[in-house]
């Protein structure tokens, strides 16, 4: 029996798929074998697929160093997004709703500045923040953090905002509510999936920096958990199952979000493309 074209490219497709998910997946298996072995195992040649002697003696270890920095960077995360909520919802109505001669101009430097890359924005914000006093602090890592956060969640939530009907709004103004009463008691209970998207996308970025952190984490006092696993390696590159355990505890947020908000990412991010 012969198999026809579409068959065999539906499995060529199914193969492929596979080999990419498994070389995706590779470096995550290898991070979090590496992390249970032992550091003469770590050294052994050829380096076992599979730890022949688990221990737990990385973890224990470099959760005691690197408490702090977790605790860090989850304060600044949980900051970032919620700063970037606060500012992108109202602004991003307005974008919405308010028929502004300058909307496309406002959207279209929202979306440029998305370009910019952080490392641009760097030098130019450490001497503010210099002037300031705001260097080496939580809260200047959640502001430079809100920075990129910002504009991200003001053009999803505009998206989801023009998904819904202005007639809903107007409806709501006949039964006697101002626009702030509208917004909240109507416009908003129908956005939730827009905000949690806007809200995970904003912890994840402000957990993934390592620029802003470099730049403005001046000394040990403050300084988040990307930056404390460069400089962990760079003073203890012969313990790589503790720099593995380390990146294994950094990457256990971001994926519990994912997990616990998956639906609503998705529902989110589709409903905006749309009808956006």
């Amino acid at each position: 029996m012969r198999l026809s074209r579409k068959a065999i490219r539906a499995g060529g497709a199914t193969i492929l798929g596979i080999l990419a998910t498994f070389l995706m997946l590779f470096p995550v298996y290898w991070m979090l074998a590496n992390s249970f072995e032992t550091t003469p195992e770590m050294f052994s040649n050829p380096v076992p697929l599979v730890p022949t002697q688990i221990t737990f003696e990385p973890y224990m270890t470099v959760f005691q160093t690197q408490l702090p920095h977790l605790l860090t960077s989850l304060e600044v995360s949980i900051g970032a997004a919620c700063v970037a909520i606060l500012i992108a919802t109202p602004a991003a109505y307005a974008l919405a709703h308010f028929r502004l001669r300058v909307t496309i101009l406002l959207v279209f430097l929202l979306l440029l500045s998305q370009m910019i890359p952080t490392v641009a924005l760097a030098t130019p914000m450490f001497l503010i923040f210099n002037q300031f006093g705001l260097l080496n602090s939580t809260l200047g890592l959640i502001l430079a953090d809100s920075t990129y956060a910002v504009p991200f969640a003001v053009l999803i939530l505009r998206a989801f905002f023009l998904s819904i009907p202005y007639e809903l709004v107007q409806a709501a103004f006949v039964d006697g509510n101002g626009e702030w009463g509208a917004f909240f008691r109507v416009v908003l209970p129908l956005i939730v999936p827009g905000l949690v998207t806007a809200g995970v996308f904003a912890f994840l970025f402000a957990w993934g920096d390592f620029i802003y952190g470099l730049t403005l984490s001046t000394n040990n006092t403050v300084q988040p958990v990307s930056l404390s696993i460069y400089t962990y390696i760079g003073q203890f590159s012969d313990y790589w199952n503790n720099a593995m355990a380390v990146a294994v505890l950094a990457s256990i947020p971001a994926a519990v979000l994912l997990v616990l908000f998956q639906r609503y990412i998705t529902a989110g991010l589709t409903a905006g493309a749309l009808k956006g």
